[in-house]
């Protein structure tokens, strides 16, 4: 058994609730699968990396697709709440489940919007909250930037010319047959 697979205590109470027929897999590798299902999610690895104790990964796949849409996992999680409820063991005010992370692309950050775009906005909002803007929270208003520059660039020579030998560190076009600083 491996380090956060399912104990016999654990399986015993999860057992039943794990449909296996004539189609279906083996009780023996019902187990590993399900335990395989745990792992992809404990982990939050890609189903291709489940470790082959578990069976092929689109086995385990497979396994859980089918029972998430027959709807095993809703009730085997009502049927444990029950089991733990009727022996006194579980507080429901103390169960939570947070899915709060989001992540998003860093260019999600801001908006950029035009000045017109922009009091259309707070022009809507002010009609639908039926108060003036000052008495609303603020809004954060992004202002234009100005023209982009770029910074200025040191001046190339035209194609052809050949920089000074004492111009170090300095590479440019040669003409053919020049002396360049190691030809010495």
């Amino acid at each position: 058994m491996a380090r956060f697979d399912l104990t016999d205590a654990e399986w015993v109470l999860i057992e039943p609730h794990v449909p296996v027929a004539a189609t279906g897999p083996l009780p023996r590798r019902a187990r590993e699968q399900f335990n395989g299902i745990l792992w992809r999610f404990r982990t939050g690895s890609g189903w291709r990396d489940v470790p082959e104790r578990y069976g092929p990964w689109s086995t385990v796949y497979s396994r859980f697709d089918a029972w998430a849409k027959a709807g095993v996992f809703q009730r085997l999680m009502e049927a444990l709440i029950a089991e733990a409820a009727s022996r006194g063991q579980v507080g429901l005010e103390l169960v939570g489940v947070d899915s709060t992370i989001v992540r998003a692309h860093h260019e999600s950050a801001g908006l950029a919007i035009a000045g017109e775009t922009l009091d259309a906005l707070e022009q809507a909002l002010t009609e639908e909250k039926g108060a003036p803007l000052p008495t609303q929270q603020r809004v954060l208003r992004v202002m234009r930037r100005g023209p982009h520059r770029t910074p200025p660039t040191r001046a190339r020579l035209p194609i052809g010319i050949v920089p000074p030998s004492g111009a170090v560190g300095r590479r440019g076009p040669r003409r053919p047959g020049s002396a360049g600083p190691e030809a010495g």
